[in-house]
């Protein structure tokens, strides 16, 4: 492992604020593992975090697996502190905070494994679309960072569905969120999620909360509940039915509008209905958007608390949800998350969510300290027919970051003029960060 002082003083800062979570000998750990999960090319099993950190020779491995599945201390308000994190160096003060919802399958095997079961994989290549393992609900921050052209989703609060009768995903991603609300009372907190979240739970999230959701095929829509009578009884609380969202969109006032949406403009068609979707969100009053890329082409259907923002804003806004997918590629493909392959029940709980957060902190620490203007240019040397290449990518960030820990290992310890074995190793493992 690096020594504390041979640290970079960048990525130390970031890793002091979750002190509070640990007791001295579980943050000495939690450094390594989040260091090891860096700087591991190879397997990111949980001994492989520990060769990674450089200790595979000088602690237990017992040490490393007992820091997911016995110490003490609560993935979630690891979770809470990411979140703080973003929220402070890449969330203008004061500005309104949004967050994108999802749910991924993790497959893995072995019926002693905590909580396995088969779930649903809407990636699967075979056409029941399943899988056997895990589904975990994420919920992170949509960020847009200077130096890139499109938002990036920062995971900031896992957690796992433990199967039929228990809580939903729906209901965690609630929770979730409710959590994240009272973070930051007084502002405004703006959630999408596609077309599987919806549900009586909804109701119950914070004032602050707009949800912004795809409305499913068989969505039944009503009007808003008609002025009292004044006659004896209860009044109405919803209005007469409009019908699923075809039936909306037949009898819709329709307008051009231009939206900013994926790294590009694009000229839409849409409709707006003020209406109440009664069987999910109840009496409150909700704003169907429809909208229209051609004439004859498929229709989105859009469902939203948010009575606010305009047209545009609100396609933009589902639109950035797009970036959890990214995520979820950038997490499996160049960090390696869910690679480890524990068992118990809170080792489960913890070494997958916490592989997320590692992925957000190392774009945290990329957009405060390792963004250089000549990266992509460096990148297109070593990769000429790369062309469409305009932004760094993740795997871009983890390079800078390795880079920089090497630097640090190598430099500090050693100030006088390196051997020429230390030099080869150097390189070997300059190398190796940009695999």
């Amino acid at each position: 492992m690096l020594p504390v002082l041979s640290l970079p003083i960048s990525l130390r800062r970031l890793l002091d604020a979750f002190a509070g979570c640990f007791t001295t000998p579980t943050f000495e750990v939690f450094h390594a593992m989040v260091l090891g999960l860096v700087a591991q090319t190879g397997q990111r099993t949980v001994c492989g975090m520990l060769a990674g950190a450089g200790l595979a020779t000088t602690w237990s491995h017992d040490r490393a697996h007992r820091f997911f599945s016995g110490a003490r201390w609560q993935i979630d308000q690891v979770g809470l502190i990411v979140f703080d994190l973003v929220l402070t160096h890449l969330v203008a003060d004061g500005a309104e905070v949004h967050l994108a919802v999802d749910d991924t399958a993790h497959r893995r095997r072995g019926k002693k494994v905590h909580g396995v079961g088969w779930i649903h994989d809407g990636s699967a290549p075979a056409r029941n679309k399943l899988a056997f393992g895990h589904r975990w609900v994420v919920v992170g921050v949509v960020v847009r960072l200077a130096f890139l052209s499109r938002p990036l989703r920062l995971p900031v609060l896992c957690r796992r569905w433990r199967g039929k009768g228990t809580a939903s995903t729906v209901d965690l991603a609630a929770q979730m969120i409710t959590s994240i609300a009272r973070r930051v009372p007084g502002r405004r907190v703006h959630v999408v999620a596609d077309a599987a979240y919806h549900g009586k739970s909804l109701r119950e999230l914070p004032t602050q909360v707009s949800f912004t959701t795809r409305l499913p095929r068989n969505a039944v829509l009503y009007h808003r509940a008609p002025a009292p009578t004044g006659k004896r009884g209860r009044p109405r609380l919803k209005g007469d039915r409009i019908g699923c969202p075809a039936q909306a969109a037949a009898t819709a006032m329709w307008q051009t509008i231009t939206v900013a949406r994926y790294g590009r403009s694009d000229t839409v068609r849409v409709a707006v209905l003020d209406c109440l979707w009664y069987g999910v969100f109840g009496p409150q009053p909700v704003r169907l958007i429809l909208v229209h890329d051609r004439d004859k082409g498929p229709m989105l259907a859009l469902i939203t608390t948010d009575l606010q923002a305009a047209p545009a804003d609100l396609v933009a806004r589902y639109a950035a949800r797009w970036a959890i997918e990214v995520t979820f590629f950038d997490t499996r493909q160049t960090l390696g998350v869910g690679q480890a392959r524990n068992r118990t029940a809170q080792a489960v709980n913890r070494t997958w969510a916490f592989g997320m957060y590692v992925y957000t902190l190392v774009v945290l620490w990329y957009a405060l300290h390792g963004h250089r203007s000549g990266i992509v240019a460096d990148r297109r040397v070593h990769a000429p027919w790369y062309l469409s290449k305009t932004d760094p990518s993740f795997a871009d960030m983890l390079t800078a970051l390795r880079r920089t820990l090497i630097a640090a290992r190598f430099m500090s310890s050693r100030p006088a003029q390196p051997t020429n074995a230390e030099i080869r190793q150097v390189q070997h493992a300059w190398a190796l960060a940009a695999a």
